[in-house]
């Protein structure tokens, strides 16, 4: 039954329907100086379709009974990519997996342990969404100790500056209102002048990571717990050099325009033990920060999020801490980790290795009868071909257009796509597709080349032989 609500669903939004990173990215069409469009952040939930009477017509393009497409042509379509002049010298591991039965019907170099690039994603939104749920939010904190006030960053980087807005995912929470929430327990409290801290220890280690090589600061922020709207500098090419002591600042001019006099300079150190809470404000739901971040390829969002999962489960908030607690969620959650490595959230570091079939794995899990809240949160969060987020004016015209659910993902040298996909004959599949290694500047013909040799034959075929 649930296969079947997932495919309706599915169905339903097809209706409705340098040579750094920062260069990959701007291919990706992720956010950037390099984009042509200003990225849009709204969630994209599945549309609730309107109710028939039974029995009712079935969505069109989609059939309970749709025939299993042949291995022998699938896997046809994955060596035809891997042979193409386009991407010579490179390695390509190719998993398909039929969703209803589980059976893997391409295995090319599945098992091999490529660079996933913004594919790595995947595994991080899985993982938090398995262990936190949906409906984590992240909570920002005002506690009182003594004559200082210390705001308390809790992993919420999407604050707005002044008032939130409740009906946002962007600016759920607003760092004015708590200041004016803070003011007001102050005031009752008959305090009228204090000091301002930041505590962003929720975090810990080096803010940036040493897998990521020089360059990539205009693609991602230092990793903090907590900013004003990371997302506002997306396409500007830069980031605060300080993220979290800018929105400390902000807090306390905010504390000050509430009629509270506020004494020094912001410090940083953490809450005391014993400090009151004076007030507090929460994010939108993870599975709707999730979209946010995945639909844009967000590194920074991406990574907090990592360590938030990190904290969360009781290990080190850190780079490795975050990647121990992705591998170890996978783990719980049944998946063979086999030839994985990670060294960060977002799929920045090269360093990075990942089997497709790892990939695919997880993207049947979602879409399949088992997949629970968890996958319906993952399938909605995903870019939707000719719709939106990296794949919006991707596939634009052709078969893949809105049948194509999928992470992107592109480094200087690696190009990857990771979801579901519709074939012709209404059968849904998982896959994965990693083209590694091939020359510099190879981007463009890469990607080019693994559209036309399989995703787009894999939409417009029933695949039967």
């Amino acid at each position: 039954m649930r296969k079947a609500t997932i495919a309706v669903l599915t169905a339903a939004t097809l209706v409705v329907g340098g040579a750094y990173y920062g260069l990959a990215d701007a291919l990706d069409l992720a956010p950037g100086p390099l984009s042509a469009a200003e990225p849009s952040y709204a969630v994209q939930p599945f549309p609730t379709p309107s109710p028939v009477e039974a029995p009712g017509p079935q969505v069109a393009g989609l059939a309970a009974d749709a025939p299993t497409p042949s291995a022998a042509v699938l896997s046809g379509y994955a060596g035809t990519l891997a042979g193409d002049s386009l991407i010579p010298g490179a390695t390509t591991g190719v998993s398909i997996i039929d969703v209803a039965t589980g059976t893997e019907l391409v295995d090319h170099q599945a098992s091999a342990p490529l660079t996933p690039a913004s594919s790595n994603k995947v595994l991080t939104a899985w993982a938090s969404l398995s262990a936190l749920g949906g409906n984590h939010r992240m909570e920002t904190s005002a506690v009182l100790s003594g004559g200082t006030v210390t705001l308390v960053g809790g992993g919420d980087v999407l604050l707005a500056a002044d008032a939130g807005d409740p009906s946002a995912v962007v600016g759920h929470a607003g760092l004015g209102d708590l200041a004016r929430a803070a003011a007001a327990e102050l005031t009752a409290q008959g305090v009228t002048s204090v000091g301002v801290a930041l505590d962003d220890t929720l975090f810990t280690g080096p803010t940036w990571n040493s897998g990521w090589e020089s360059g990539n600061e205009a693609w991602v922020a230092q990793i903090q717990p907590i900013m004003v709207d990371v997302t506002a500098h997306s396409n500007t090419g830069a980031y605060p050099a300080d993220p979290a002591m800018e929105a400390a600042q902000t807090f306390s001019q905010a504390l000050s325009a509430a009629g509270i006099t506020v004494t020094g300079e912001v410090t940083r150190a953490a809450a005391p033990a014993g400090a009151t809470k004076l007030a507090s404000v929460q994010s939108a739901p993870l599975a709707d920060v999730l979209s946010v971040s995945l639909k844009a390829s967000d590194n920074t969002m991406t990574e907090v999020e990592g360590r938030v999962l990190a904290a969360a489960t009781g290990r080190e908030a850190s780079f490795t801490g975050a990647a121990q607690a992705v591998r170890e969620q996978l783990q719980a959650d049944g998946f063979d980790v086999t030839g994985l490595t990670l060294l960060d959230s977002c799929g920045l570091a090269k360093g990075d290795k990942v089997p497709a079939r790892l990939l695919a794995q997880i993207m049947a899990r979602a879409a399949g009868a088992d997949g629970g809240t968890v996958g319906r949160d993952l399938l909605a969060a995903l870019p939707v071909g000719a719709l939106d987020g990296t794949l919006g004016d991707r596939y634009v015209g052709t078969s893949a257009a809105g049948t194509v659910r999928a992470k992107t993902g592109s480094l200087e040298q690696t190009v990857s796509l990771t979801g579901t996909i519709v074939t012709a004959d209404g059968r849904l599949l998982a896959y994965s597709v990693i083209i590694d290694g091939f020359p510099e500047g190879g981007m463009w013909s890469a990607r080019t080349a693994m559209d036309n040799d399989l995703i787009v034959p894999l939409s417009g075929c029933g695949c039967q032989g």
